[in-house]
């Protein structure tokens, strides 16, 4: 797909993402949703653009951006397209991991072909056993001589699932002596031996994404696989893949919530009553409870580049500004996707109209972990000054 891409400035990221989004995302959002498919031509088209290197470092042919530019870039694709805000945002997320601590092995395998536009990447982290507890991986990481291992576990809801090309997995620790309580982050390619895939994706919303179980079975690696040193999985968690997560799951969100009150405001502009002539958006009501919606819709807005801010500039209490960020954004995306259909009325409760899909792609947002109450409970006790992961 040609030579990496030079870094830009933010202003720049934003006006590619705009367009793209417009003009490519936009047209195919109704198929993917209607055929839960795997938005390959959006990918492809932010991959040519540069954007899949969004947070590749620049001294690896990426943008160097970080985690406001994430927020803001999911945006604008998830008010066109959840799915692919999602896909795409888990892919970003994915090279921050890789970045983070790669080793020059890594970086030519992994972070130079994903700012050349040729590599997709993504997370695999949830498990079927341990709920919203992502954190805390069954995995097996067995040591199989010399600097060998084998990864045998299951993987649930891994986002763009069979079509990456690689996937950040956490395990249990591998390292003599290390605590059933260690875990560690490896890297596995596209197509290793090993791996089998689940059941299709049939999702309620963001059907899209191709959140598919990845089997891994006597899984063969090696030290070049394991990113940073065996039991640094936490250090990853809350340094790079929750703030990365939180901003990309923050800005899609934020899409969804101004694409339904977009939708709302058009509506309700162009409807004409027929008995007489009148609209409803003469009626106070109506221009109340939209005025609401915006202001809701604006003061998160806020919140959320804010948060982005802090993280990148890493000031004080900037992961609980993640945390409430991401909370309040799906608070917001689901609480006017649904008053917006409510002032659409009936035309808004069909199969295939867009405040249907908002409302559908919504409904992932506080279940998706970490969810809305766990992200609660993370902000009160980092406020407290106690251990995120406690009792």
């Amino acid at each position: 797909m040609g030579p990496p891409h030079p870094p830009i400035e933010l202003a720049d990221v934003l006006h590619r993402a705009e367009k793209l989004a417009a003009e490519v995302v936009r047209p195919s959002a109704e198929a993917t949703d209607r055929e839960a498919q795997w938005p390959a031509e959006a990918l492809g088209a932010l991959q040519r653009e540069g954007l899949a290197a969004l947070t590749v470092p620049a001294a690896s042919g990426g943008l160097g951006q970080g985690l406001l530019a994430l927020v803001r870039v999911c945006e604008l694709l998830g008010g066109e397209c959840a799915s692919t805000a999602l896909c795409y945002g888990m892919h970003c997320v994915g090279a921050a991991v890789l970045a983070a601590k790669a080793t020059p092995d890594q970086q030519k395998r992994y972070l130079e072909p994903i700012a050349a536009g040729e590599h997709i990447t993504t997370l695999a982290l949830s498990e079927p056993g341990t709920g919203i507890h992502f954190y805390f991986p069954q995995t097996q990481l067995h040591p199989d001589g010399g600097d060998g291992f084998r990864a045998t576990g299951a993987k649930t809801f891994v986002t763009n699932g069979d079509h990456a090309d690689s996937y950040v997995v956490s395990t249990v620790a591998a390292a003599p002596g290390a605590s059933p309580h260690e875990f560690s982050c490896v890297v596995v390619p596209q197509g290793a031996e090993g791996v089998t895939w689940g059941e299709p994706w049939d999702g309620l919303g963001v059907r899209g994404n191709c959140s598919v179980q990845m089997n891994l079975e006597n899984v063969p690696l090696s030290r070049r696989d394991l990113l940073g040193e065996p039991g640094d999985q936490i250090w990853y968690v809350f340094n790079v893949i929750t703030p990365y997560f939180l901003a990309a799951m923050t800005g899609t969100y934020m899409g969804i919530a101004r694409a339904a009150l977009a939708e709302a405001l058009g509506h309700l502009e162009a409807r004409v009553y027929s008995h007489g002539g009148t609209s409803p958006a003469g009626s106070a009501v109506v221009q109340h409870r939209l005025g609401e919606l915006w202001a809701r819709v604006e003061r998160t807005r806020q919140l959320a580049y804010a948060a982005g801010d802090m993280g990148d500039q890493g000031g004080d209490h900037a992961l609980e500004l993640l945390f409430s960020a991401k909370a309040e954004a799906a608070d917001c995306a689901e609480f006017v996707a649904n008053q917006a259909m409510t002032l659409t009325g009936g035309i808004s409760y069909r199969r295939g109209r867009r405040l249907e899909r908002c409302l559908r792609d919504a409904r992932a947002a506080p279940v998706m972990s970490p969810t809305t109450d766990l992200l609660r409970v993370w902000t009160g006790r980092s406020l407290l000054g106690l251990p995120i992961l406690g009792d």
